[in-house]
């Protein structure tokens, strides 16, 4: 009975540390409990009984998500930038330096620009293969042994 007594601090606690855990990302992760948090405060400091409080912040913290979700999701919806490099994607490229994803060495040249590449397949291509551009992984094109 007396650890109810310490359930304004416990609802305290719980706000806090939603606090600093929304504060070290950048996204909305935590926020809602913040909220709930304050819900559970607000019911202990009323005398409501431990099962209340966190039924109490657990309806706040859900209603909160919901009711702020759509907002949420139009403000941080990012846009990608295309930075054209998807223009290579599928392209005929020729081995320049032999691709071995063991060594981490690689390069070809498709539409005239020199790229690092590497093997979709772990296989060893030699210079001068024709290559089939799959993906791009950061500065790194991603190639498959062309057979035609």
């Amino acid at each position: 009975m007396i650890y109810i007594l310490y359930m304004p601090f416990i609802w305290i606690a719980v706000m806090v540390l939603a606090a600093v855990l929304e504060a070290s990302t950048a996204q909305l992760v935590s926020i809602w409990f913040v909220v709930g948090g304050i819900g559970g405060l607000i019911a202990s400091l009323v005398g409501a009984s431990v099962s209340v409080q966190v039924l109490i912040f657990a309806l706040v913290s859900a209603v909160t998500l919901i009711a702020t979700r759509p907002f949420v999701k139009k403000v941080l919806d990012f846009k990608t930038t295309g930075t054209n490099a998807d223009r290579y994607l599928g392209k005929i490229a020729v081995v320049t330096v032999e691709i071995n994803n063991t060594l981490g060495v690689g390069q070809v040249n498709v539409l005239g620009s020199i790229w690092t590449a590497r093997s979709s397949d772990g296989s060893v291509i030699p210079v001068g293969s024709r290559v089939s551009v799959e993906s791009i992984d950061g500065v790194k094109l991603i190639v498959r042994l062309k057979t035609d």
